[in-house]
């Protein structure tokens, strides 16, 4: 039988946008956990089924355990902000976890930093 194509291509990327969107500003304005200091939602993956999101954040300053701790304890209070702003039939359930991209960059970018100054000092 032949697969059932989507009435809108690309949906699952549009509802993951719309979630992060909606998740950011959940966060900033509605939630209060001490543990969730600054935090930034880097992406969103949606599952086809809508069941499952996988939330990324980093965080400016503070622990990131504690507030990924703090986030999927809040996932519930979030997913039910969500479901109030989504048009969805099905809003995922959240699942948190910590991005490590932007700390990785800084380590690449001192790295590069440190070879480009090594290379200078050895053509003098």
């Amino acid at each position: 039988m032949a697969k059932k194509k989507s009435a809108t291509p690309n949906r699952g990327l549009k509802v993951a946008d719309q979630i992060q969107r909606d998740l950011t500003e959940l966060i900033a304005r509605d939630l209060k956990d001490p543990r969730v200091g600054m935090v930034t939602i880097q992406g969103v993956e949606v599952t086809p089924d809508y069941a499952h999101a996988k939330v990324f954040f980093s965080l400016l300053v503070g622990d990131p355990s504690a507030a990924q701790e703090g986030l999927n304890q809040a996932a519930g209070f979030l997913r039910a902000g969500l479901f109030k702003r989504l048009h969805i039939h099905t809003v995922p359930t959240l699942h948190f976890h910590h991005d490590r991209t932007t700390e990785r960059a800084a380590d690449m970018n001192a790295l590069i930093a440190q070879a480009v100054a090594s290379r200078s000092k050895n053509e003098d």
